[in-house]
């Protein structure tokens, strides 16, 4: 199974990973640039949807709500939490661009009947996790306290010569409280745009274990094991996660063998 999927340098649909393409159950994600007054239509269906406005400036009209002219960052690497929009199931969505705007689709499976929200950049905690060359810039976007159904979103932010998601981490195994099994997408950035970064996912008896040099805008899909990423010198590194399961909890479990690093 090959676990890299490569995004468009031009075009629309920069990248799609649906469940039936992902030979899993249930993560979807699609990124699409949108020039100035283009607009898109979206249908949830029977999926939740979360909408991440990674730059530019968009109108989105859901549930009869309509939230006009959101988004201020220029850059997924500015220091600013971006806007979203959570919709459930059974809704038709419309995203209007006023200047180039890429943005991100987020979905896993719905159930529940709740209504449309705008997610504004306050409500988006921000943190600093790890240290050292291990520290990189958290955005919960759609954490695990905020009501969803099956959906969580987060955006990471890794400085040149750091490492991200590590030490190695997996969550593939419903076993609560100690882990959780959600699938999950990253979906990579890096600033300058030619460069590049490094996720390895791996399991323990190595039955998967799949390294890639990532690029500007490709997916890496997690079904399983675990996938740390390594930005190189002179790169910092973005990406944006998506995550779900069965229940909705992350919980995680690091690799044994690099454990000992976070004894101080």
């Amino acid at each position: 199974m090959r676990l890299l999927v490569k995004g468009q340098p031009q075009g629309r649909e920069i990248v799609s990973v649906t469940p039936q393409s992902a030979n899993w159950k249930f993560v979807g994600f699609a990124a699409y640039r949108l020039a100035p007054e283009e607009r898109i239509r979206l249908d949830s269906a029977e999926r939740e949807i979360c909408i991440v406005v990674l730059r530019g400036v968009v109108s989105v009209q859901a549930g009869g709500h309509a939230w006009k002219e959101i988004g201020e960052r220029d850059s997924v690497f500015d220091p600013v939490s971006p806007y979203s929009v959570y919709v459930p199931r059974r809704h038709v969505v419309t995203v209007s661009a006023h200047k180039d705007a890429e943005i991100a689709v987020c979905s896993a499976p719905g159930s529940s009947d709740r209504d449309a929200r705008l997610i504004e950049p306050g409500l988006a905690t921000r943190s600093v996790r790890g240290h050292g060359s291990n520290t990189r810039y958290v955005c919960d976007i759609l954490p695990q306290t905020e009501a969803a159904d099956h959906l969580l979103v987060v955006e990471v932010v890794t400085p040149a010569g750091h490492s991200s998601s590590y030490p190695p981490h997996k969550h593939d195994t419903d076993n609560l409280p100690q882990e959780s099994f959600l699938e999950e997408t990253y979906y990579h950035r890096l600033n300058p745009s030619q460069g590049f970064a490094f996720q390895r996912v791996y399991t323990d008896d190595r039955s998967l274990d799949e390294a890639m040099a990532v690029e500007n805008h490709d997916v890496v899909m997690v079904p399983r094991g675990y996938h740390p990423v390594v930005a190189p010198h002179g790169y910092d590194s973005y990406y944006l996660n998506v995550m779900a399961g069965p229940k909705r909890e992350w919980h995680f479990k690091n690799d044994p063998a690099h454990e000992w690093m976070l004894v101080k």
